[in-house]
């Protein structure tokens, strides 16, 4: 095992993909000799050379479908969006062409395509920097939606995304680059939990709390402080939320009988409201109590010095986690 940041181990687990294929290339805006804006890149180029590590424009529609080219003729393209904001001009390739091509051509042509994205907030970063788009891809068929949360995941799973056939939207929370964590670097893809498989990072009896990405750790932070006022949550880091899965999610929420689900979001049509429609209808008939989310606000990301408010804390975890319990919360005196 060897302790390593998040962003060292998405940097070992390409330095991994192309040493072991020599149809994967990397590909984004100034990740070559620069080595990426976050430095995830770096020194992948000097290793493997500028024609598998390439600097392109800056043109996010223009790099998207240069991959898709890629893609369509063998190779592995890892493409690298500077930032979640910057997704948007590519937007079209990604819905229209990346999610189809394998369905419009009878399955007949693959699309090996990992987009790595740099996601959401939490770092004082300015507008177009701390964007949540993963609901628009998780409604797009055709398209797989992974988001890690630590260091063992992050070199991982971005070596699964690397080896899939299908098209993954890679969402790398920003501010956890610099969270460290035990890597197994010598460990077999192969004997690996599955790309689309959720984990229960914490056991626990009394309430389902379902997250993924950076609030995986607000949420352990929470089931911590739960439990000194004698309160057993489940924590759930779903990884993938498209597909997201329930086999796993409903196991936990019938012994639970109680779910939150918490992102950074918005609340409306956000990922939060799709997985509690569906655990709704596959456990109705064992919920407690109803379903909570805990989300970001419905309103254009926020800039720095109020991004506090905006992102779901602990507190506000708690709160939702007092609202199933049926214990006094915020919205106590409103309902009475």
């Amino acid at each position: 095992m060897t302790q390593l940041t998040l962003g060292k181990a998405l940097n070992a687990g390409m330095r991994r993909a192309l040493a072991d294929d020599d149809k994967v290339l990397v590909m984004g805006e100034d990740i070559g000799k620069l080595g990426g804006v976050f430095r995830i890149t770096d020194g992948l180029q000097a290793e493997f050379g500028p024609r598998r590590v390439v600097d392109t424009p800056l043109a996010e529609s223009g790099i998207v479908g240069t991959a898709v080219g890629l893609a369509f003729r063998g190779f592995r393209p890892v493409v690298e969006i500077q930032f979640d904001g910057f997704v948007y001009p590519a937007f079209d390739q990604i819905v229209s062409q990346v999610a189809k091509l394998h369905y419009r051509t009878q399955g007949r042509v693959t699309m090996p395509l990992t987009i790595r994205i740099p996601w959401a907030g939490g770092v004082g970063a300015a507008e177009h920097h701390s964007e949540s788009p993963e609901a628009y891809f998780v409604h797009t068929a055709g398209l797989r939606v992974v988001a890690v949360s630590n260091p063992q995941d992050a070199y991982t799973m971005l070596r699964q995304a690397i080896a899939c056939d299908d098209p993954v939207i890679f969402l790398e929370p920003k501010r956890l680059y610099h969270a460290k964590g035990e890597v197994d670097v010598d460990a077999d893809i192969a004997d690996a939990a599955p790309l689309g498989l959720a984990r229960v990072v914490r056991e626990g009896s009394d309430v389902t709390v379902l997250t993924y990405g950076s609030h995986v750790t607000t949420a352990l932070d929470a089931a911590l402080a739960a439990e000194d006022e004698g309160i057993s949550l489940e924590v759930i880091d779903l990884r993938s939320i498209s597909p997201v899965d329930y086999a796993a999610v409903t196991a936990s929420v019938r012994r639970t009988g109680r779910v939150v689900v918490t992102h950074e979001a918005s609340r409306e049509g956000g990922v939060a409201a799709e997985i509690i429609a569906s655990v709704t209808e596959k456990c109705f008939h064992y919920l407690e109590a109803p379903p909570v989310r805990v989300t970001g606000m419905d309103i254009p990301y926020p800039p720095a010095k109020l991004e506090r408010y905006h992102l779901p804390d602990l507190d506000r975890i708690l709160d939702a986690v007092d609202r199933v319990m049926g214990r006094p919360n915020s919205l106590s005196e409103v309902s009475a």
